[in-house]
């Protein structure tokens, strides 16, 4: 087996036992066992079991982002349509992300610090995505100009993070994500013009 295919295979059972059993119940020994592989194998693709996490909600990220840039870029779409159907595939996305809800749990008892650049990187890039969907509708006489845009894309953002610990945690994902769409057309109502 090649060394990527090794890596691979770590990282697959990895997700799979962070998954059903959380950070901290998962062990090294445990994913080198499932994985069958050895121990030393896991220690030279990852220096420890928190840079192997971070891998995994590393993988979850990049797939939603590659979901949502699938919308940003679509031509069909108006701007009121792509933050409707950007938001809604957010997080339908991440309700199935269960590595990035430990991360969330994560941030009750303790704070896993080694993500850190990784939600800030996610943070961004979602502010530059958003920027560019509202910009758009703006140019197209869709939106009204926005003052202070940036100041609002970080408000943003943080509402629609606020909905992730009830959604997820608090397991109302599947209640409230029917009406999740009008409830983004309300929203989309208040940016036009």
């Amino acid at each position: 087996m090649s060394v990527h295919n090794t890596k691979e295979s770590i990282l697959s059972v990895a997700n799979k036992l962070f998954s059903r059993f959380g950070f901290h119940k998962t062990s090294m020994d445990e994913i080198a066992k499932i994985a069958r592989k050895a121990k030393g194998s896991l220690y030279y693709h990852f220096s420890s079991k928190e840079e192997l996490f971070k891998e995994v909600v590393s993988i979850e990220m990049i797939n939603l982002k590659n979901q949502l840039a699938i919308i940003v870029r679509n031509p069909e779409l108006n701007a009121s349509e792509k933050i409707i159907k950007y938001l809604a595939k957010r997080m339908e996305i991440l309700n199935t992300a269960a590595n990035y809800h430990e991360t969330l749990k994560a941030d009750f008892f303790e704070h896993f610090h080694f993500i850190d650049d990784l939600r800030t990187e996610l943070d961004a890039w979602e502010k530059e995505n958003l920027k560019k969907i509202i910009l758009q509708g703006v140019d197209k006489g869709e939106f009204s100009v926005i003052g202070d845009m940036d100041v609002l894309l970080d408000v943003f953002i943080m509402v629609i993070k606020g909905l992730e610990i009830p959604f997820f945690l608090q397991n109302k994902y599947v209640k409230y994500s029917p009406h999740f769409e009008d409830l983004l057309r309300i929203l989309t109502k208040g940016l036009s013009r």
